[in-house]
């Protein structure tokens, strides 16, 4: 019998978070310790979507977290635990999360994937405009910049692409400039 027949079985042909019978497909839980039907749920495609673009998560659809977290089955307690996890900030998924509990070694395939990491500390680099920088974006310089150590200036209008960023220092980025590989301040950029 087939992993998805199987997961149907299981879960009766219904999305095991929200209950959907719509689009079901299977999806391997990342950084399982165990393959087959131990690592893997059965999910609709809206959770799925959600789950593979975390910038479409539309928060009150994960309110069936709240029930589904208490599905017997590993695989789906730990999807749902990295999913209140990422919703954290809403603030309601913060009393389901203190509600569950998993014995160690469940515990550390729950937080494999990073999920529940503190990132408070964890640097943001922005623009001029207080947009926020990710590697490989494009920006543009808002002012004519010297670059240390050469005659070079880089004229404002100037666009650099597939930015990188500095790990140690938020207000850093670096990007090519006629060819040649420089370190620019943020506030002197624009994203494009």
């Amino acid at each position: 019998m087939s992993l998805e027949r199987r997961l149907k079985q299981r879960s009766d042909s219904k999305c095991e978070f929200c209950a959907s019978p719509e689009k079901l497909s299977v999806y391997e839980v990342p950084k399982s310790p165990k393959g087959d039907l131990e690592g893997a749920i059965l999910l609709c495609g809206t959770c799925l979507g959600q789950i593979e673009n975390p910038e479409t998560v539309d928060p009150n659809h994960w309110r069936c977290l709240n029930d589904s977290m208490w599905s017997p089955e590993l695989p789906v307690q730990v999807m749902a635990w990295r999913m209140l996890q990422r919703l954290k900030a809403e603030g309601w998924p913060q009393g389901l999360i203190d509600m569950m509990y998993f014995e160690e070694d469940v515990q550390e395939w729950a937080e494999a994937e990073g999920d529940g990491v503190d990132q408070s500390d964890a640097l943001v680099h922005r623009d001029s405009n207080g947009v926020i920088l990710q590697a490989g974006d494009s920006v543009v310089l808002i002012k004519d910049l010297k670059v240390k150590g050469s005659s070079m200036v880089a004229k404002q209008g100037t666009a650099v692409r597939r930015i990188s960023l500095d790990h140690e220092n938020e207000t850093y980025i670096e990007g090519k400039v006629d060819g040649q590989q420089i370190v620019i301040i943020t506030e002197y950029v624009k994203k494009l």
